[in-house]
């Protein structure tokens, strides 16, 4: 099939009475899709079919998987800002980061593969929307530190990655988790106790203001 063809406006008969509903059918589908397979491994006509809804329509709405793919990840852009607010302490942010492996774990899933897919800066096209948020959290931690709240050792940076990195474990560490906990690590039981712990070693850490 050429690009014309795959592009095409889908007809009439083709299309649902609410657009938005199938955009939500595709985008739902297409989060399952990515988490399980990263965006290399991802098929169109795999989230077509997931969705119930024909393969062209992906090209309609979304102009195929490089669009959906950046679709995706502008909604997460925008639930990040309801999730984690700026008036949040940071413990709390952290503790509902982790909590996300619960609520949303293709979105957990989706974000690690971008990890394990990285090719270089140039390939990653969140990169500077990614670079400025975390910017923000770094400069807490560094005012922490020149407030002499947090040891001047310490590499504001390198503890931000840290907590990021805690936050995802149950999604990208469940083999060890199970073998050194025990439990199921996936249970919502485990993930809500781990996020609580998480939020914990932030507030020893003195990551929250005063």
């Amino acid at each position: 099939m050429s690009p014309s063809q795959a592009r095409r406006s889908p007809k009439p008969q083709e299309r649902q009475r609410d657009p938005e509903r199938t955009r939500k059918l595709i985008l739902d589908a297409a989060a399952a899709e990515f988490a399980a397979h990263g965006f290399a491994g991802a098929r169109v006509s795999a989230i077509a079919a997931r969705a119930g809804v024909n393969q062209q329509l992906i090209s309609y709405y979304f102009d195929g998987k490089e669009g959906l793919y950046q679709a995706l990840s502008d909604g997460w852009w925008e639930y990040e800002n309801e999730l984690v607010t700026s008036d949040m302490k940071p413990s709390e942010g952290i503790r509902q980061y982790a909590l996300e492996a619960l609520r949303n774990p293709d979105g957990v899933r989706l974000f690690a593969w971008g990890g394990l897919e990285y090719r270089g800066p140039e390939d990653d096209p969140d990169r500077e929307r990614r670079a400025e948020r975390m910017r923000q959290s770094v400069d807490g931690i560094r005012a922490l530190r020149e407030s002499g709240r947090l040891p001047a050792e310490v590499d504001p940076a390198c503890l931000m990655i840290m907590m990021m990195a805690g936050a995802m474990a149950t999604t990208t560490l469940p083999h060890v988790i199970e073998g050194v906990c025990e439990v199921d690590p996936r249970s919502p039981e485990f993930i809500t106790h781990y996020a609580d712990q998480v939020a914990l070693v932030a507030r020893l850490l003195g990551l929250d203001p005063a």
